[in-house]
């Protein structure tokens, strides 16, 4: 592609540059110029313009981006119509979002005129959210570039996997001092946080704080309710393997994957299973509707995705969330409030 001044007598059919208003005469940035606004602008004084002229073998801007952004539109995700050389990828459903960084980074490595930008991989978005956008620099760019990009996006697709799971059963623990409204308000934000996704509370127990009670809960929440999620809110957040959530869910026939992630708010979350339902052992802040580690793990697992030890410590990096102001323990030290610490 050339670009720079051009005299006017010469630029019909090329790409205008910027956009140029003399007298009543408008030239619009990006729009091929027509032997008609040649005439108008001239007459209006004009002798030159800044204008695109394209080479064999260049494709316009809107035409390359849409080629890439249907490249990369994977499962779940629709691609726009190009517009300023600029097309946008949405969610055709609700779910988590996938990306593969290293495909994104090699698309945007190829050279400076084309340009891929996503939202953060694992994020939960909803249908018609837009999660990626890519736009071409250029008003045009070499397809043979262009060949190479696409060649890089080949393993950056970009989907969207929908929530799967939609029967969440409850379990919560109960000690002295722990109010019977908390756990009220702790069960309806959970109901919200799980509305976008379709899923829904089908059950819930509240227990004393034994393992030998969690278990039971636990096992007559899959076994006879259904549930095909199961999440342990415990009186007292957990502080070891041998704590009270972890035994139960052990004496329910159940596993523990992992305890504790590098996650703030949300270190003191468990991720287990019991054959093959998830169980996730939920940290105080969960009770809180700010985002926390909790919802990182909970929106994964409800669309079907693994959660795994390598992606826990891998959390670390972004980790450190906006404070949960009530906390009973935030990270600055202060008094103790109803919930336990997460």
């Amino acid at each position: 592609m050339k670009f720079g001044p051009v005299p006017l007598h010469e630029a019909a059919g090329l790409i205008a540059a910027h956009s140029v208003r003399a007298d009543e005469a408008v030239l619009r940035k990006g729009h091929a110029i027509s032997p008609e606004i040649v005439d108008r602008l001239e007459a209006a004084g004009l002798s030159e313009v800044v204008a695109a002229r394209l080479e064999p073998g260049d494709l316009g801007e809107d035409e390359a981006a849409s080629r890439l952004a249907h490249d990369l539109a994977g499962a779940g995700v629709d691609a726009g119509q190009p517009f300023t050389g600029r097309c946008n990828l949405y969610a055709a459903q609700a779910g988590v979002l996938r990306v593969a960084r290293d495909g994104i980074d090699a698309a945007n490595a190829v050279d400076e005129a084309i340009t891929v930008a996503t939202l953060p991989p694992f994020r939960p978005v909803a249908a018609g959210e837009m999660v990626a956008t890519v736009k071409i620099i250029p008003y045009a760019v070499p397809g043979a570039l262009l060949d190479r990009a696409r060649a890089a996006a080949a393993s950056a697709r970009i989907d969207v996997a929908p929530y799967r799971l939609a029967r969440i059963g409850v379990v919560s623990t109960l000690l002295p001092g722990l109010k019977p409204s908390t756990v009220d308000k702790t069960l309806r934000i959970l109901a919200q946080r799980l509305a976008p996704t379709g899923a829904g509370i089908v059950a819930e127990r509240r227990v004393p704080h034994a393992a030998a009670a969690v278990a039971a809960s636990l096992a007559e929440l899959i076994d006879r309710e259904g549930a095909d999620l199961a999440v342990i809110f415990g009186a007292s957040a957990i502080a070891d393997r041998r704590d009270v959530i972890p035994a139960g869910i052990e004496a329910a026939g159940g596993r523990v994957d992992h305890l504790g992630m590098p996650v703030d708010p949300g270190n003191l979350l468990l991720v287990g299973a019991r054959g093959d339902v998830p169980v996730i052992g939920a940290p105080g802040c969960a009770r809180s509707p700010k985002e926390n580690g909790f919802d990182w793990v909970l929106h994964r697992l409800l669309a079907g995705l693994a959660v795994t030890r390598a992606d826990i410590v891998a959390f670390g990096v972004g980790g450190l969330l906006t404070e949960i102001v009530l906390r009973p323990q935030p990270r600055g030290g202060g008094a103790s409030a109803e919930e336990e610490d997460g």
